[in-house]
């Protein structure tokens, strides 16, 4: 059995590591403390917003992976999707991470071994 630390501990912990390079984080939707999905707002000084989430892989080792529309055209896309997310799941967290290679910065918290 793997041990799943709680979403909110990697969730501070994404936060701290982002803000540490000088980047921006923010919680755009508080889910559950301890066993909440984690959907990513990635962007990169404002521009190309992607998401991304930890999902399963082939191998049952967690992976990041792209999520939602493939080209967000503006902040009312972007805001419904995930708002949409929330309603499906409300013990989902979403964050917005505001920082060159957010992705590498998501994989180094939540893909852990």
């Amino acid at each position: 059995m793997m041990v799943r630390l709680a979403s909110r501990l990697l969730v501070n912990a994404l936060i701290r590591k982002v803000f540490a390079e000088g980047g921006h984080a923010a919680v755009l939707a508080h889910g559950d403390d301890t066993s909440g999905a984690i959907l990513i707002l990635a962007m990169d000084r404002g521009d190309d917003p992607r998401f991304l989430e930890r999902v399963p892989g082939p191998t049952g080792r967690f992976e990041l992976a792209r999520t939602g529309p493939k080209d967000c055209t503006g902040p009312a896309e972007i805001r419904d999707y995930w708002a949409k997310r929330c309603r499906l799941d409300p013990d989902l967290w979403v964050l917005e991470l505001d920082i060159a290679q957010a992705e590498r910065f998501a994989a180094d918290v939540l893909l852990f071994d």
